[in-house]
């Protein structure tokens, strides 16, 4: 069975976060970093996607937890389910 969101607390979704960013940057294979950002999509359903990581509205939010801040808001304001508790 898949995750989603709510099977996550903000601090491992952080770490699923810091994973994506150092797959970007770390020569990890094409298909494990698409793999990554496939996920990424599944799960936050932002209509954003992967902008959100590779542009960002404002640079600031562009680390994992200016990304899990941006996705946790967004899912709040359209009535989605957030993280689960600690």
């Amino acid at each position: 069975m898949e995750k989603s969101i709510p099977d996550y607390t903000e601090a491992e979704f952080i770490r699923f976060m810091q994973e994506v960013l150092t797959a970007n940057g770390n020569g990890t294979p094409d298909e494990v970093l698409d793999d990554l950002l496939d996920e990424f999509r599944r799960l936050t359903e932002h209509p954003d996607g992967s902008d959100l990581i590779y542009w960002p509205e404002d640079e600031a939010q562009c680390t994992p937890e200016g990304i899990t801040n941006t996705v946790k808001e967004w899912r709040k304001a359209n009535g989605l389910p957030g993280f689960k508790a600690r």
